[in-house]
């Protein structure tokens, strides 16, 4: 398995709100520095994290985005990180709302299927208005 597939299996884990799906490319000591929340440790948390967007969601659909996709392996190390957009779909089609932020992800490949360990997740701040910016 390539790296650069964790974001293909990503996008299709939200899309179907499948939350084992969604798991399977962490690992289970995952340290996730969120955008939302300062920080989730271990896979209980970020899986607790996917239940509760999933839910939050209710009939809506999330469609995921990545663009700037750059990857690195070095051995059984790799980093990845993209631009990734939401946009929130609702059950007739409409496009209720978007944003987008930066992804980093840290992988160690284990029994050769990457897991990530790290994930960042961040937007940059408006220095006027000290409010992080979600959309390019």
């Amino acid at each position: 398995m390539e790296l650069g597939s964790l974001f293909d299996i990503y996008k299709d884990a939200v899309s179907k709100k499948d939350v084992s799906l969604f798991t399977s490319i962490f690992d289970d000591d995952v340290h996730v520095f969120d955008l939302w929340q300062w920080t989730y440790e271990g896979l209980p948390a970020w899986r607790q994290m996917a239940e509760g967007w999933f839910e939050w969601l209710g009939k809506e659909n999330c469609v995921v985005e990545f663009s700037d996709i750059q990857t690195k392996e070095a051995g059984d190390m790799g980093y990845a990180s993209a631009t990734v957009k939401y946009t929130g779909i609702s059950e007739t089609g409409e496009r209720l709302r978007a944003l987008m932020n930066r992804m980093t992800w840290v992988a160690v490949r284990k029994n050769g299927a990457w897991k990530i360990i790290h994930g960042h997740t961040s937007g940059p701040v408006n220095r006027d208005t000290m409010k992080v910016v979600l959309e390019r």
